[in-house]
């Protein structure tokens, strides 16, 4: 069944132009006008997907992704204009999984969807390893694509799991952050490095502790 994606643009030529482009590589395509729309279309269907303007009318990208996150953990994609750091890195620790900046082109933006979507898809179709990988009280079941900590459900983005996971078949391994983004966002990443940062900044958050250990000039490790 071909993947369901929500583009929330306001930018009318840019929407189609996105959603052409997306129908054409198989995917089921919605498309909503403003902040607003995109939130009321969100919680009338099921996405796989969320394409999302930053700077729209009416309610922004930023606050748009604050309320999804309050009850979703579906992939987004977020598109941009602002390229100021503190921007980008806001979109991440809202717990976006990707950012892109404007212009960009078709053919990068049609990687990132799928290199978002096939995390997902190896998230919610490993049962393969069926094992529990534990350090101290976390506890990540990899057959149920969760995390616990002390029996405690965290939600977490794929993103976010994926290098927990990581972290955790893998410890006192250091991870440079190009080896980080190789293997848990799947391509080439075209932008700043510094997406890692954001992402291991919201996991020590979410697990309440110093989980990740930053090893100066060199990247990141759990002590085994």
């Amino acid at each position: 069944m071909s993947e369901k994606i929500l583009i929330i643009e306001d930018e009318k030529k840019m929407q189609e132009i996105i959603k052409e482009f997306l129908v054409e590589y198989g995917y089921l395509v919605d498309c909503a006008d403003d902040g607003l729309d995109g939130l009321s279309m969100f919680h009338q269907s099921v996405y796989d997907l969320i394409i999302l303007d930053v700077m729209m009318p009416k309610i922004d990208g930023f606050a748009v992704l604050e309320l999804i996150r309050k009850e979703s953990d579906v992939p987004v994609i977020m598109l941009t204009a602002l390229e100021e750091e503190e921007n980008q890195m806001k979109g991440f620790d809202l717990q976006a999984d990707d950012y892109v900046l404007k212009p960009f082109s078709m053919n990068l933006l049609i990687r990132r969807v799928e290199a978002v979507l096939r995390r997902k898809q190896s998230g919610s179709t490993n049962t393969e390893q069926e094992q529990l990988l534990e350090y101290k009280e976390i506890v990540v079941d990899t057959k149920a694509c969760e995390v616990r900590v002390s029996g405690r459900n965290i939600p977490f983005t794929y993103k976010e799991y994926e290098l927990l996971k990581l972290f955790m078949e893998n410890k006192n391994k250091v991870f440079t952050r190009e080896e980080l983004l190789n293997q848990v966002w799947g391509y080439d990443y075209i932008g700043d490095g510094r997406v890692v940062n954001g992402h291991i900044k919201n996991i020590r958050k979410k697990l309440g502790m110093d989980f990740v250990t930053t090893v100066r000039g060199m990247g990141y490790k759990i002590d085994g």
